[in-house]
């Protein structure tokens, strides 16, 4: 009896010093209850926290920009979407682009587009001025982006030569030395820039439509940007043609064509004449 007594004692003192092993299953319920519970933590922190951060990400429109969607929702909302985020196949986000680039897509006619082509084409425009801003405000305060200057003379008092010097080596690469546009690759062009107004050409520096690059104020200062349009408005416009018939201003494409049709047809006209004299 007595042995059997400490063979128990032996057992029982033997399984109290062994390691308690846990089950997986329990392992795995713990760290789900683990899991569950900060899960809770962050969701409850997010709670107290979430409304005042949705209050400073959507701030009420301004009265400019609430009568721009209130335009954007008639004209513009089947292609770029409800809050101008896009729709796939027909238009892109807005989200961010900027009020330049919608007074110079807008406020030139390019937009609305008709159709889906390889480059947006100057059209009359369907909106006044007063509309364009608007609809450029509203905009701005989606997503922020770049901002044309206030007033419409934007080259008062600039630099007319430096702006020609930046001209010559910043645009005249795609929109020829006189201002008239040329072809570029895959069905599209840079455009002529006689009608484009000083907003315009700034709005088109600060966006890059189409294939043009963006000129942000760390490449061309806003000072350098006036100077630009001086020359554009004072020289490329206004200036006198001294050579004679300027061919549209569309620099050697336009010369080598006249050179081949009036040049070779005279000096074939000139051989047949030598020939029937001899």
């Amino acid at each position: 009896m007595t042995s059997d007594n400490d063979r128990r004692r032996g057992l029982l003192a033997r399984l109290r010093g062994r390691p308690v092993v846990r089950s997986r299953g329990r392992r795995r319920l713990g760290a789900a209850v683990r899991l569950f519970a900060a899960l809770m933590l962050a969701g409850g922190a997010y709670t107290v926290f979430a409304p005042g951060v949705q209050a400073q990400e959507n701030p009420p429109l301004t009265g400019a920009a609430a009568e721009g969607k209130a335009l954007f929702d008639v004209s513009c909302v089947t292609c770029h979407g409800r809050n101008a985020q896009g729709v796939e196949g027909r238009g892109p986000s807005l989200v961010g682009v900027g009020a330049a680039s919608v007074e110079f897509q807008v406020g030139t006619g390019r937009m609305p587009m008709a159709r889906q082509e390889a480059q947006a084409w100057r059209k009359p425009e369907l909106f006044t001025d007063e509309e364009v801003r608007q609809l450029a405000q509203y905009v701005q305060e989606l997503g922020g982006g770049p901002v044309v200057p206030s007033g419409d003379n934007l080259h008062q008092d600039a630099n007319v030569a430096a702006g020609g010097e930046l001209f010559r080596v910043n645009c005249s690469q795609c929109h020829a030395f006189g201002g008239g546009g040329g072809a570029l690759s895959s069905g599209k062009f840079a455009p002529s820039l006689r009608p484009a107004s000083d907003r315009q050409i700034y709005a088109a520096m600060l966006s890059g439509p189409q294939n043009m690059p963006v000129f942000g104020d760390n490449q061309i200062t806003p000072e350098q940007k006036a100077d630009i349009i001086a020359y554009i408005q004072e020289t490329l416009k206004q200036g006198e043609d001294h050579g004679g018939f300027n061919l549209g201003r569309y620099g050697p494409s336009t010369e080598g064509l006249a050179i081949f049709l009036v040049g070779m047809v005279a000096l074939v006209f000139a051989s047949l004449w030598i020939a029937g004299k001899s």
